[in-house]
């Protein structure tokens, strides 16, 4: 998968020294300077994946093709995602490149840090690139408080786009999304029917529509299972931090400060803070308390204890959003509404029965 640097700034398109042009184009494209310099100068004998990756690090770099190369760069998928910290993002970038590669499409990561390219700067890079499409995770449009202009200003360039994880119905585009108010009945009823009663939620900062989606699940699942008051939930056992391990090391904190025996995490960054917290109080997970995740990112199921989580459909997620891309690209566009996936409770070693269930303390 090709990858623009989060630092990356605009660059005309230039015709650089061919010694200096065949080097760049063979790193980025991942191949020797003979098979660059084949692919070039229009010789058989190079596999068309091939062909299109050096065709690809030519668009990427910003290098001008040879004319009878340059009929177009269709080929270009523009993906911009968060930071990469949150294995999450890695894995629905790695399922949304394969699905691309298998259509013969290349992928091209552009994804943002903190202190780096910004969207915005993203999107104008990858479209003076000329890609064919842009497939955003978890962008702006998941942030109620965002100008949802600029992607009605993406639409009036004729660029195809879809959007995953959080909706707006001020855009007019593919939305794909997990069921997050599905994923917090899950949790919910889980540990409800493990015998607990004091259950806290964790998540992110209250603008973005995922966070307000699961907070709707969850206080409707505390209501329905335990009899909570909707108020009383959103004001004892719903707390905001970061989708970091230490913001949900702080969130964990604060909800066993108030008696929480367990605590649903928005993410699996955060349920490793608060098993984290559980720790640094001489407590265990999940003897003293039950800690559950959401994605069921990679690895987590080798944790200490293996997590007990909400699997995100990131496979079928990842498929869905390329094969409405593609659709749009090709001039049949997907339905201009939301796609919805259910996820998956998966039950590990991180939940247990609460407190006075089967002889507990």
């Amino acid at each position: 998968m090709t990858h623009l640097p989060a630092q990356a700034t605009r660059r005309p398109v230039r015709t650089p020294p061919a010694t200096a042009r065949l080097a760049d184009i063979a790193v980025q494209a991942g191949v020797s300077e003979a098979t660059v310099s084949r692919v070039l100068n229009g010789k058989p004998g190079v596999a068309s994946t091939t062909r299109q990756s050096v065709l690809a690090a030519l668009d990427v770099l910003g290098y001008e093709r040879p004319v009878r190369l340059r009929q177009r760069s269709e080929g270009l998928v523009g993906l911009i995602t968060p930071e990469l910290e949150n294995p999450i993002f890695p894995a629905l970038a790695q399922t949304i490149g394969q699905a691309l590669t298998r259509q013969g499409y290349t992928p091209v990561l552009a994804t943002q840090t903190p202190g780096g390219s910004t969207e915005d700067e993203l999107t104008e890079m990858l479209v003076d690139r000329g890609v064919t499409g842009i497939i955003y995770v978890s962008g702006l449009h998941a942030d109620t408080t965002a100008d949802m202009q600029r992607y009605e200003q993406l639409r009036g360039q004729g660029v195809p786009f879809v959007l995953v994880d959080g909706f707006s119905p001020k855009v007019q585009a593919p939305f794909i999304s997990p069921d997050d108010r599905a994923a917090m009945q899950l949790a919910v009823t889980h540990l409800a029917a493990l015998g607990h009663s004091r259950i806290g939620l964790a998540l992110g900062p209250k603008r973005f529509v995922p966070v307000q989606r699961k907070i709707e699940g969850f206080v409707r699942t505390m209501r329905d299972r335990l009899g909570v008051h909707p108020d009383d939930t959103v004001r004892d056992l719903v707390q905001h931090s970061l989708y970091t391990l230490e913001g949900g090391q702080a969130a964990a904190s604060a909800l066993m400060d108030r008696g929480c025996t367990a605590v649903v995490c928005a993410s699996d960054m955060m349920a490793l803070g608060a098993i984290r917290a559980a720790r640094q109080r001489g407590l265990e997970v999940p003897d003293d308390i039950s800690v559950v995740g959401f994605d069921d990112s990679p690895l987590i199921a080798f944790t200490d204890p293996p997590l007990t989580t909400v699997r995100k459909p990131v496979q079928a997620m990842g498929q869905a959003a390329v094969r409405a891309v593609l659709e749009e690209i090709g001039g049949t566009p997907a339905p201009h509404t939301e796609f919805v996936f259910m996820p998956e409770l998966v039950v590990r070693g991180s939940t247990a029965s609460g407190p006075g269930v089967n002889g507990r303390r």
